[in-house]
Protein backbone atom coordinates (compact mmCIF):
# COMPACT_ATOMS: atom_id res chain seq x y z
CA UNK A 1 0.00 0.00 0.00
CA UNK A 2 1.25 3.47 -0.86
CA UNK A 3 2.02 5.73 2.07
CA UNK A 4 -0.19 8.70 2.89
CA UNK A 5 2.70 11.01 2.10
CA UNK A 6 2.95 9.55 -1.40
CA UNK A 7 -0.77 9.89 -2.04
CA UNK A 8 -0.97 13.43 -0.69
CA UNK A 9 1.63 14.61 -3.17
CA UNK A 10 -0.60 13.64 -6.07
CA UNK A 11 -2.14 16.80 -7.51
CA UNK A 12 -4.81 17.24 -10.10
CA UNK A 13 -2.79 15.39 -12.71
CA UNK A 14 -1.29 12.00 -13.35
CA UNK A 15 1.60 11.37 -15.68
CA UNK A 16 0.34 9.79 -18.88
CA UNK A 17 2.90 8.42 -21.30
CA UNK A 18 2.46 9.96 -24.74
CA UNK A 19 3.52 8.75 -28.18
CA UNK A 20 6.95 9.71 -29.48
CA UNK A 21 7.42 12.94 -31.44
CA UNK A 22 8.75 13.20 -35.01
CA UNK A 23 12.25 13.44 -33.52
CA UNK A 24 11.80 10.13 -31.75
CA UNK A 25 11.70 11.72 -28.30
CA UNK A 26 9.20 10.25 -25.85
CA UNK A 27 7.76 12.47 -23.15
CA UNK A 28 5.21 12.67 -20.37
CA UNK A 29 2.29 15.06 -20.50
CA UNK A 30 -0.01 15.92 -17.61
CA UNK A 31 -3.51 14.54 -17.96
CA UNK A 32 -6.44 15.46 -15.77
CA UNK A 33 -7.90 12.53 -13.85
CA UNK A 34 -11.67 12.94 -13.83
CA UNK A 35 -14.41 10.99 -12.15
CA UNK A 36 -17.28 9.61 -14.22
CA UNK A 37 -19.52 12.68 -13.72
CA UNK A 38 -16.87 15.18 -14.79
CA UNK A 39 -15.61 13.12 -17.71
CA UNK A 40 -19.15 13.23 -19.12
CA UNK A 41 -18.90 16.96 -19.93
CA UNK A 42 -15.70 18.72 -18.86
CA UNK A 43 -13.57 17.66 -21.81
CA UNK A 44 -15.85 19.37 -24.32
CA UNK A 45 -14.82 22.85 -25.46
CA UNK A 46 -18.41 23.67 -26.45
CA UNK A 47 -19.86 23.11 -22.97
CA UNK A 48 -21.07 26.74 -22.78
CA UNK A 49 -23.13 26.44 -25.96
CA UNK A 50 -24.67 23.17 -24.82
CA UNK A 51 -25.13 23.74 -21.11
CA UNK A 52 -28.15 21.47 -20.77
CA UNK A 53 -25.98 18.45 -21.63
CA UNK A 54 -24.84 18.57 -18.00
CA UNK A 55 -28.21 17.08 -17.02
CA UNK A 56 -27.16 13.80 -18.66
CA UNK A 57 -24.15 13.37 -16.40
CA UNK A 58 -25.49 12.57 -12.93
CA UNK A 59 -25.06 9.11 -11.42
CA UNK A 60 -26.67 7.38 -8.47
CA UNK A 61 -30.14 7.96 -7.13
CA UNK A 62 -30.33 11.52 -8.51
CA UNK A 63 -29.59 10.36 -12.07
CA UNK A 64 -33.04 11.29 -13.38
CA UNK A 65 -32.97 14.91 -12.21
CA UNK A 66 -33.52 16.84 -15.45
CA UNK A 67 -33.61 20.33 -13.96
CA UNK A 68 -34.26 22.85 -16.73
CA UNK A 69 -32.91 20.62 -19.49
CA UNK A 70 -36.03 21.02 -21.64
CA UNK A 71 -36.40 24.75 -21.04
CA UNK A 72 -34.92 28.03 -22.20
CA UNK A 73 -31.78 29.72 -20.88
CA UNK A 74 -32.55 32.43 -18.30
CA UNK A 75 -29.74 34.87 -17.49
CA UNK A 76 -29.40 36.44 -14.04
CA UNK A 77 -28.24 40.03 -14.49
CA UNK A 78 -29.35 41.57 -11.17
CA UNK A 79 -28.12 40.33 -7.74
CA UNK A 80 -30.87 42.15 -5.82
CA UNK A 81 -33.73 40.30 -4.15
CA UNK A 82 -37.41 40.90 -3.43
CA UNK A 83 -38.98 37.81 -1.82
CA UNK A 84 -42.59 38.79 -2.50
CA UNK A 85 -42.37 40.46 -5.92
CA UNK A 86 -39.06 39.55 -7.58
CA UNK A 87 -37.84 41.56 -10.55
CA UNK A 88 -37.09 40.13 -13.98
CA UNK A 89 -33.36 39.46 -14.19
CA UNK A 90 -32.99 38.35 -10.57
CA UNK A 91 -32.30 34.80 -9.46
CA UNK A 92 -35.56 34.57 -7.53
CA UNK A 93 -37.63 35.57 -10.57
CA UNK A 94 -36.08 32.70 -12.53
CA UNK A 95 -36.42 29.94 -9.94
CA UNK A 96 -40.12 30.55 -9.23
CA UNK A 97 -41.29 30.25 -12.84
CA UNK A 98 -43.64 27.39 -13.70
CA UNK A 99 -41.88 26.40 -16.92
CA UNK A 100 -38.51 24.62 -17.06
CA UNK A 101 -35.52 27.02 -17.07
CA UNK A 102 -31.75 26.64 -17.19
CA UNK A 103 -30.51 29.57 -15.09
CA UNK A 104 -27.05 31.09 -15.70
CA UNK A 105 -25.27 34.27 -14.60
CA UNK A 106 -24.14 37.24 -16.70
CA UNK A 107 -21.17 37.99 -14.44
CA UNK A 108 -19.65 37.38 -11.01
CA UNK A 109 -22.04 38.34 -8.23
CA UNK A 110 -22.82 37.96 -4.54
CA UNK A 111 -26.53 37.41 -3.90
CA UNK A 112 -27.71 38.36 -0.42
CA UNK A 113 -31.21 36.93 -0.16
CA UNK A 114 -33.71 38.72 2.06
CA UNK A 115 -35.60 35.49 2.73
CA UNK A 116 -35.27 31.83 1.77
CA UNK A 117 -35.10 31.08 -1.96
CA UNK A 118 -38.05 28.82 -2.87
CA UNK A 119 -37.16 26.86 -6.01
CA UNK A 120 -39.90 25.58 -8.31
CA UNK A 121 -39.77 22.28 -10.23
CA UNK A 122 -37.66 21.77 -13.37
CA UNK A 123 -34.99 24.34 -12.61
CA UNK A 124 -31.21 24.30 -12.96
CA UNK A 125 -29.02 26.90 -11.27
CA UNK A 126 -25.77 26.74 -13.24
CA UNK A 127 -22.87 28.86 -11.99
CA UNK A 128 -20.32 27.81 -14.62
CA UNK A 129 -18.46 30.74 -16.17
CA UNK A 130 -19.00 33.09 -13.22
CA UNK A 131 -18.18 33.23 -9.53
CA UNK A 132 -21.57 33.23 -7.81
CA UNK A 133 -22.07 33.42 -4.05
CA UNK A 134 -25.39 32.96 -2.27
CA UNK A 135 -24.39 34.15 1.17
CA UNK A 136 -24.92 36.33 4.26
CA UNK A 137 -28.69 35.78 4.41
CA UNK A 138 -31.23 32.93 4.13
CA UNK A 139 -30.29 30.42 1.44
CA UNK A 140 -31.91 27.66 -0.64
CA UNK A 141 -35.14 25.75 0.04
CA UNK A 142 -36.22 22.92 -2.29
CA UNK A 143 -39.67 22.00 -0.97
CA UNK A 144 -42.54 19.98 -2.50
CA UNK A 145 -40.93 20.03 -5.97
CA UNK A 146 -39.14 17.73 -8.42
CA UNK A 147 -36.24 17.85 -10.86
CA UNK A 148 -33.86 20.47 -9.47
CA UNK A 149 -30.13 20.79 -10.25
CA UNK A 150 -27.80 23.17 -8.41
CA UNK A 151 -24.29 23.34 -9.87
CA UNK A 152 -21.20 25.46 -9.35
CA UNK A 153 -22.48 27.85 -6.66
CA UNK A 154 -20.75 29.03 -3.47
CA UNK A 155 -23.33 28.78 -0.67
CA UNK A 156 -22.08 29.95 2.71
CA UNK A 157 -22.73 32.05 5.80
CA UNK A 158 -26.43 31.22 5.58
CA UNK A 159 -28.77 32.75 8.16
CA UNK A 160 -32.28 31.81 9.36
CA UNK A 161 -35.17 33.06 7.27
CA UNK A 162 -37.74 35.51 8.53
CA UNK A 163 -41.46 35.32 9.11
CA UNK A 164 -42.81 36.90 5.95
CA UNK A 165 -44.31 36.54 2.49
CA UNK A 166 -42.22 34.58 0.00
CA UNK A 167 -43.23 33.88 -3.59
CA UNK A 168 -42.73 30.32 -4.84
CA UNK A 169 -44.51 30.54 -8.22
CA UNK A 170 -45.83 33.26 -10.55
CA UNK A 171 -49.31 32.77 -9.08
CA UNK A 172 -48.61 32.08 -5.40
CA UNK A 173 -46.91 33.93 -2.56
CA UNK A 174 -47.41 32.55 0.92
CA UNK A 175 -46.31 33.33 4.44
CA UNK A 176 -43.20 31.48 5.58
CA UNK A 177 -42.60 31.17 9.29
CA UNK A 178 -38.83 31.29 8.91
CA UNK A 179 -36.14 28.83 7.82
CA UNK A 180 -33.49 27.26 10.04
CA UNK A 181 -30.42 28.64 8.32
CA UNK A 182 -29.50 25.63 6.19
CA UNK A 183 -27.42 26.17 3.07
CA UNK A 184 -29.72 23.77 1.15
CA UNK A 185 -32.90 22.30 2.61
CA UNK A 186 -34.47 19.48 0.54
CA UNK A 187 -37.98 18.90 1.90
CA UNK A 188 -40.53 16.47 0.40
CA UNK A 189 -38.80 16.65 -3.00
CA UNK A 190 -37.62 14.11 -5.58
CA UNK A 191 -34.96 13.98 -8.30
CA UNK A 192 -32.48 16.53 -6.96
CA UNK A 193 -28.79 16.80 -7.89
CA UNK A 194 -26.33 19.07 -6.03
CA UNK A 195 -22.96 19.16 -7.83
CA UNK A 196 -19.67 21.10 -7.64
CA UNK A 197 -20.82 23.56 -4.97
CA UNK A 198 -18.87 25.08 -2.08
CA UNK A 199 -20.70 24.91 1.25
CA UNK A 200 -19.55 26.34 4.58
CA UNK A 201 -20.31 28.48 7.65
CA UNK A 202 -24.09 28.23 8.04
CA UNK A 203 -26.35 28.59 11.07
CA UNK A 204 -27.84 25.08 10.84
CA UNK A 205 -26.89 22.32 8.38
CA UNK A 206 -25.21 22.53 5.01
CA UNK A 207 -27.53 20.04 3.29
CA UNK A 208 -30.67 18.52 4.83
CA UNK A 209 -32.69 15.81 3.05
CA UNK A 210 -35.95 15.32 4.95
CA UNK A 211 -39.71 14.64 4.91
CA UNK A 212 -39.88 11.88 2.32
CA UNK A 213 -37.34 13.28 -0.14
CA UNK A 214 -35.70 10.68 -2.38
CA UNK A 215 -33.82 10.28 -5.65
CA UNK A 216 -30.95 12.55 -4.51
CA UNK A 217 -27.32 12.76 -5.61
CA UNK A 218 -24.81 14.99 -3.78
CA UNK A 219 -21.56 15.02 -5.74
CA UNK A 220 -18.28 16.87 -6.31
CA UNK A 221 -18.96 19.39 -3.55
CA UNK A 222 -16.40 20.93 -1.20
CA UNK A 223 -17.55 21.14 2.43
CA UNK A 224 -15.54 23.03 5.05
CA UNK A 225 -15.69 24.96 8.34
CA UNK A 226 -18.98 23.71 9.73
CA UNK A 227 -20.42 21.61 12.56
CA UNK A 228 -23.48 19.62 11.38
CA UNK A 229 -22.75 18.99 7.71
CA UNK A 230 -25.56 16.79 6.31
CA UNK A 231 -28.70 15.34 7.87
CA UNK A 232 -30.78 12.71 6.05
CA UNK A 233 -34.14 12.16 7.75
CA UNK A 234 -36.50 14.37 9.72
CA UNK A 235 -36.72 12.35 12.95
CA UNK A 236 -35.88 8.81 14.05
CA UNK A 237 -38.42 6.35 12.62
CA UNK A 238 -40.25 9.10 10.71
CA UNK A 239 -42.24 6.83 8.38
CA UNK A 240 -42.08 9.05 5.30
CA UNK A 241 -38.27 8.99 5.28
CA UNK A 242 -38.05 5.21 4.94
CA UNK A 243 -38.28 5.63 1.15
CA UNK A 244 -35.27 7.98 1.12
CA UNK A 245 -32.38 7.04 -1.17
CA UNK A 246 -29.34 9.31 -1.38
CA UNK A 247 -26.01 8.96 -3.21
CA UNK A 248 -23.05 10.89 -1.74
CA UNK A 249 -20.16 10.64 -4.19
CA UNK A 250 -16.86 12.36 -5.15
CA UNK A 251 -17.19 15.02 -2.45
CA UNK A 252 -14.31 16.47 -0.44
CA UNK A 253 -14.96 16.95 3.27
CA UNK A 254 -12.30 19.51 4.07
CA UNK A 255 -10.90 21.12 7.22
CA UNK A 256 -12.99 22.35 10.13
CA UNK A 257 -15.88 19.85 9.89
CA UNK A 258 -17.22 18.26 13.06
CA UNK A 259 -19.91 15.66 12.29
CA UNK A 260 -22.72 14.40 10.00
CA UNK A 261 -20.90 13.55 6.77
CA UNK A 262 -23.68 12.38 6.65
CA UNK A 263 -25.92 11.49 9.61
CA UNK A 264 -28.69 9.18 8.35
CA UNK A 265 -31.86 8.77 10.39
CA UNK A 266 -33.64 6.27 8.13
CA UNK A 267 -33.72 5.18 4.53
CA UNK A 268 -30.62 4.32 2.50
CA UNK A 269 -27.34 6.16 1.81
CA UNK A 270 -24.61 5.09 -0.60
CA UNK A 271 -21.48 7.00 0.43
CA UNK A 272 -18.83 6.38 -2.22
CA UNK A 273 -15.42 7.75 -3.30
CA UNK A 274 -15.44 10.72 -0.93
CA UNK A 275 -12.35 12.33 0.63
CA UNK A 276 -12.47 12.90 4.40
CA UNK A 277 -9.73 15.18 5.70
CA UNK A 278 -10.66 14.72 9.36
CA UNK A 279 -13.57 15.31 11.72
CA UNK A 280 -14.23 16.75 15.16
CA UNK A 281 -16.61 14.02 16.38
CA UNK A 282 -17.25 11.43 13.66
CA UNK A 283 -17.64 11.17 9.88
CA UNK A 284 -20.63 8.87 9.20
CA UNK A 285 -23.39 8.50 11.77
CA UNK A 286 -27.01 7.62 12.16
CA UNK A 287 -30.03 6.60 14.20
CA UNK A 288 -33.41 5.06 13.50
CA UNK A 289 -32.08 1.92 11.73
CA UNK A 290 -30.77 3.35 8.44
CA UNK A 291 -28.87 1.34 5.83
CA UNK A 292 -25.44 2.75 4.90
CA UNK A 293 -22.90 1.46 2.38
CA UNK A 294 -19.53 3.18 2.70
CA UNK A 295 -17.62 2.25 -0.44
CA UNK A 296 -14.23 3.32 -1.73
CA UNK A 297 -13.84 6.34 0.57
CA UNK A 298 -10.59 7.81 1.88
CA UNK A 299 -10.68 8.50 5.62
CA UNK A 300 -7.89 10.54 7.20
CA UNK A 301 -8.45 10.39 10.95
CA UNK A 302 -7.64 13.43 13.11
CA UNK A 303 -4.59 13.39 15.37
CA UNK A 304 -6.67 13.07 18.54
CA UNK A 305 -6.50 9.44 19.63
CA UNK A 306 -10.13 9.47 20.81
CA UNK A 307 -11.47 10.45 17.38
CA UNK A 308 -10.25 7.61 15.17
CA UNK A 309 -13.63 5.93 14.70
CA UNK A 310 -15.35 6.90 11.44
CA UNK A 311 -18.81 5.80 12.62
CA UNK A 312 -21.21 6.80 15.37
CA UNK A 313 -24.59 5.31 16.23
CA UNK A 314 -26.85 7.80 18.01
CA UNK A 315 -28.28 5.09 20.28
CA UNK A 316 -26.94 3.07 23.22
CA UNK A 317 -28.02 -0.39 22.05
CA UNK A 318 -30.09 -2.20 19.44
CA UNK A 319 -27.87 -1.13 16.54
CA UNK A 320 -26.08 -4.39 15.82
CA UNK A 321 -28.71 -5.40 13.26
CA UNK A 322 -28.46 -2.11 11.35
CA UNK A 323 -26.89 -2.66 7.93
CA UNK A 324 -23.72 -0.54 7.89
CA UNK A 325 -20.95 -1.83 5.66
CA UNK A 326 -17.51 -0.75 4.48
CA UNK A 327 -16.07 -1.92 1.17
CA UNK A 328 -12.70 -0.88 -0.35
CA UNK A 329 -12.46 2.10 1.98
CA UNK A 330 -8.97 3.31 2.86
CA UNK A 331 -8.26 4.18 6.48
CA UNK A 332 -5.37 6.51 7.29
CA UNK A 333 -3.81 7.67 10.56
CA UNK A 334 -5.64 5.01 12.59
CA UNK A 335 -9.16 5.56 11.22
CA UNK A 336 -11.53 2.61 11.55
CA UNK A 337 -15.15 1.74 10.66
CA UNK A 338 -17.40 -0.45 12.82
CA UNK A 339 -19.73 -2.47 10.54
CA UNK A 340 -22.99 -4.08 11.60
CA UNK A 341 -25.95 -6.09 10.33
CA UNK A 342 -26.41 -9.01 7.97
CA UNK A 343 -27.46 -9.52 4.37
CA UNK A 344 -26.96 -7.45 1.22
CA UNK A 345 -26.27 -3.73 1.50
CA UNK A 346 -26.01 -3.01 -2.22
CA UNK A 347 -27.72 0.10 -3.65
CA UNK A 348 -29.45 -1.93 -6.39
CA UNK A 349 -29.22 0.90 -8.88
CA UNK A 350 -31.04 0.75 -12.16
CA UNK A 351 -28.70 0.39 -15.15
CA UNK A 352 -28.78 4.12 -15.94
CA UNK A 353 -27.95 5.06 -12.33
CA UNK A 354 -25.06 2.66 -11.83
CA UNK A 355 -21.39 3.69 -11.82
CA UNK A 356 -18.11 1.97 -11.07
CA UNK A 357 -16.77 2.76 -7.61
CA UNK A 358 -12.99 3.08 -7.52
CA UNK A 359 -10.71 1.85 -4.76
CA UNK A 360 -10.30 4.41 -2.00
CA UNK A 361 -6.68 5.01 -2.99
CA UNK A 362 -7.93 6.85 -6.11
CA UNK A 363 -10.07 9.29 -4.15
CA UNK A 364 -7.50 12.11 -3.72
CA UNK A 365 -7.38 12.35 -7.52
CA UNK A 366 -11.10 11.81 -8.16
CA UNK A 367 -12.04 14.60 -5.75
CA UNK A 368 -9.19 17.01 -6.56
CA UNK A 369 -11.57 19.41 -8.36
CA UNK A 370 -14.41 19.28 -5.83
CA UNK A 371 -16.24 22.59 -5.46
CA UNK A 372 -17.01 25.22 -8.14
CA UNK A 373 -14.83 24.98 -11.23
CA UNK A 374 -13.08 27.85 -12.98
CA UNK A 375 -14.67 27.50 -16.41
CA UNK A 376 -14.09 29.72 -19.45
CA UNK A 377 -16.21 29.68 -22.59
CA UNK A 378 -14.68 28.10 -25.69
CA UNK A 379 -12.36 26.01 -23.52
CA UNK A 380 -12.74 22.63 -21.91
CA UNK A 381 -13.57 23.17 -18.26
Amino acid sequence: MASHQTISTLKVVILAFMASTSHGVSYYKPKITMNVIDSCWRGKANWASNRQALANCAVGFGKYATGGKLGAIYVVTDPSDNPENPKIGTLRYGVIQSKPLWIVFARDMVIRLKNELMINSYKTIDGRGAKVDIAYGPCITIAHVNHVIVHGIRIHDCKPGKNGIVRDSPTHAGRRRGSDGDAIDIFDSNHVWIDHCYLAHSTDGLIDVIHGSTGITISNNYFTQHDKVMLFGHQDYFAEDKIMKVTVVFNRFGPGLIQRMPRVRSGYAHVANNMYQGWGMYAIGGSGDPTILSEGNYFMAPKDGYLKQVTKREVKDGWKNWKWRSSRDRFMNGAYFIPSGYGSCNPNYEKQQAFKVADGLMVPLLTADAGPLLCSTRKAC
